[in-house]
């Protein structure tokens, strides 16, 4: 293990790790599943498919909130291990590449670093990558000329709204609207329409299939308990209410991508009108997202290829090309 670098993205749903030594990215759930309040039980893909299973003396959930760190103990340990894995089963040193979110506080920042370094993953150097900045990057975009670049990133708890101009962040705004509020919508007009009550997953699954549902034209069938008779029941849930439960969220991002175009300054405001809105994240997948922000805009969207790992590619490419690396920063108190 000579000179291995990583490039991390922490997701509130899914975690990112780019490895350079064989040029790999893992994409697993950031989740992890204590049992007993102390020992470790389950992490990433394996603690998800016991979620919403598990029995009371198993405790499994997200260590991040709202795209910033909530359990900074346990996520130091999905970190550890997942490191581990990738390097074998035996941590060497080796170089780390974090993105962060923008619109946060220098603290929740510091957290990110603070958490690699502690983590036990015998860190040498820690630089950081403003989330947006590594999104445009694994979009294909150059980052660091001059022109006005709009990105849109839709994740789990958050979506970014960020313009990036010669390697920097010129705007950015994080708003608390992303896949969970529409697997809550999803569950909350089922429940109110069927007296039915389902959980996140199956949720999640209506909303990832309503495409096919659509060109289809099938229904969604569900399992869930019924609120009357607390027995468990099958029903089928059409296309058209989980599009206009979900109309609601969708015009809170729109709205609020709006609130940036308005404060974007002209020459940037021409660029973002040719070029046109680029689309990330997990979430940006949901079908007629797209489609209603290219109405509500009035703008072209671009949808990124591989919507997931875009901030991931973002970071392998700042770790593979010189040209790059000065998107890259330190903090405060770190060593270049």
């Amino acid at each position: 293990m000579i000179n291995n670098v990583f490039g991390i993205d922490l997701g509130t749903n899914n975690i990112k790790i780019y490895t350079r030594n064989d040029d790999s990215v893992l994409v697993e759930k950031n989740m992890i599943a204590i049992e007993n309040k102390s020992t470790l039980f389950a992490y990433g893909n394996s603690a998800f498919d016991m979620y919403e299973k598990a029995p009371s003396n198993i405790k499994i959930s997200f260590p991040l909130s709202n795209g910033v760190i909530a359990d900074i103990k346990n996520m130091e340990t999905i970190i550890r291990y997942f490191i581990k894995d990738l390097m074998g089963g035996r941590i060497a040193p080796a170089d780390y590449l974090i993105a962060v979110p923008t619109d946060v506080t220098e603290v929740e920042k510091r957290a990110f670093y603070d958490l690699i370094r502690d983590a036990n993953v015998k860190a040498r150097k820690i630089m950081v990558v403003e989330k947006a900045v590594a999104d445009g990057l694994g979009m294909d975009i150059d980052v660091k000329n001059s022109q006005g670049v709009l990105v849109v990133n839709v994740g789990y708890e958050t979506t970014e709204i960020s313009i990036l101009s010669l390697g920097g962040i010129v705007l950015s705004k994080l708003i608390k609207a992303g896949g969970l509020k529409f697997d809550e919508a999803i569950k909350n007009a089922v429940r109110k329409e069927y007296s039915l009550i389902i959980g996140g997953k199956t949720a999640e699954n209506v909303k990832m299939s309503l495409e096919q549902m659509e060109k289809e034209d099938t229904c969604a069938v569900v399992y869930g308990r019924d609120i009357v008779t607390g027995l468990p029941v099958e029903r089928e849930i059409p296309a058209s209410l989980v599009n206009s439960c979900l109309e609601e969220h969708f015009n809170t991002i729109i709205d609020n991508v709006k609130v940036i175009l308005e404060r974007t300054p002209p020459e940037l405001g021409a660029d973002i009108y040719r070029h046109g809105i680029y689309l990330t994240g997990g979430a940006s997948q949901v079908n007629r997202l797209a489609e209603k922000l290219a109405n509500g805009t009035g703008l072209r969207v671009n949808v990124s290829e591989n919507p997931i790992e875009s901030v991931v590619i973002g970071l392998s490419k700042i770790i593979k090309d010189d040209n790059y690396k000065s998107v890259a920063y330190a903090i405060e108190g770190m060593s270049k």
